[in-house]
């Protein structure tokens, strides 16, 4: 799978360099370039951007911790129609990755009546 940036690097290099060294360079073929170049951009209707805005806000609220269903479930209290394997494909599409939260855990106990240490060295750290 290219990268779009790498094509779009290209087409902003085509005009001091040649589209063919900079294939090389990237390596890629000159076909894949072309073909990228021909292709027509893919239109979204407003709904969709809508959809994928609020997606991203409701997953960063989360602190990227919300799966596919519980995105669905919080898309749809906002009123949007998406089935579960659809916010799986906007995950994947939106590049929204579940991270687990490390809890905080507590590594040392130490009783309160336990008493403090003397200060054997009075903060000199060289007695010498």
């Amino acid at each position: 799978l290219l990268s779009k940036v790498t094509f779009q690097t290209i087409k902003q290099l085509s005009s001091i360099f040649p589209i063919a060294k900079l294939c090389k360079m990237m390596k890629i073929s000159r076909s894949a370039y072309y073909a990228w170049l021909n292709r027509p951009a893919k239109i979204i209707t407003a709904e969709q951007l809508n959809l994928y805005r609020s997606a991203k806000v409701i997953f960063k609220e989360s602190r990227n911790s919300l799966g596919y269903r519980e995105l669905r479930k919080r898309l749809c209290k906002e009123g949007f129609q998406i089935s579960e394997y659809s916010v799986k494909k906007l995950m994947t599409q939106l590049n929204l990755v579940v991270t687990q939260r490390i809890a905080y855990k507590v590594t040392t106990k130490r009783k309160h009546s336990d008493a403090v240490a003397d200060n054997l060295l009075n903060q000199n750290f060289n007695p010498m």
